[in-house]
């Protein structure tokens, strides 16, 4: 028995590796945050495969389910919706129990959003600090007070309904001439890459403004 965590596709579908794509062709089943976006990336790839949703509303109640699940199988994959498992995604839990009941783990290595964002952004990439996303309410300006302080790039995702009022509210801690990278929508048609400091980023994403896509921020150090 053995669970495979699988990256895939933050949005280009062509950014997945062939061992991956095998991965998911061999495996007995996949487990995966929403069944509908898995299934899509399947089929796109042409694998059929029984799929179970395993995401942050069930992972709790049904950890033991899945760990039986696994228990009984060869080979188990891993997925979210986009990018790698764990990763500001399901998977830690999952990860901890199946190394607790001695369950073999290994992660392929892939896409993930962050990576691309910092190495882009044209700040420090040899030192940072990834965050996540922020708090919604609870301890935002308390988070945002830490990275402002920071030696090393910060780097966090954010939604893009938040995008504009967390830039607002970074002022205060980071300065308004902070530079500041902001990737929405990567590898896919839209892409946008925004770079200058925090000042001009709320110039350019002003609250009035409707933003789609992920958004990741990248600032640089104090």
């Amino acid at each position: 028995m053995k669970l495979f965590l699988v990256p895939t596709p933050i949005g280009n579908m062509e950014d997945i590796t062939l061992r991956a794509i095998r991965v998911l062709r061999e495996a007995d089943f996949v487990l995966c945050e929403d069944t509908r976006t898995t299934k899509n990336l399947l089929k796109h790839y042409e694998l059929d495969k029984r799929c179970l949703p395993y995401h942050i509303n069930n992972e709790h109640q049904q950890l033991q389910r899945f760990i039986a699940e696994i228990k009984q199988a060869e080979t188990v994959a891993l997925v979210s919706d986009a990018g790698t498992p764990g990763i500001s995604d399901p998977g830690f839990l999952l990860l901890r129990e199946c190394i607790s009941e001695g369950i073999e783990i290994e992660c392929l290595p892939g896409a993930t959003a962050l990576i691309p964002a910092v190495v882009n952004s044209g700040l420090p990439c040899d030192s940072f600090y990834f965050n996540g996303f922020l708090p919604h309410k609870k301890g935002k300006e308390s988070t945002l007070k830490k990275l402002a302080e920071m030696q090393e790039t910060v780097i966090f995702y954010e939604s893009p309904h938040r995008l504009a009022k967390t830039l607002v509210m970074m002022v205060p801690f980071f300065g308004e001439e902070r530079r500041i990278s902001i990737s929405r929508e990567l590898t896919k048609i839209h892409e946008e890459n925004f770079r200058g400091t925090l000042a001009e980023a709320i110039s350019h994403f002003p609250t009035d403004k409707e933003i789609k896509g992920e958004i990741v921020v990248v600032v640089s150090p104090k």
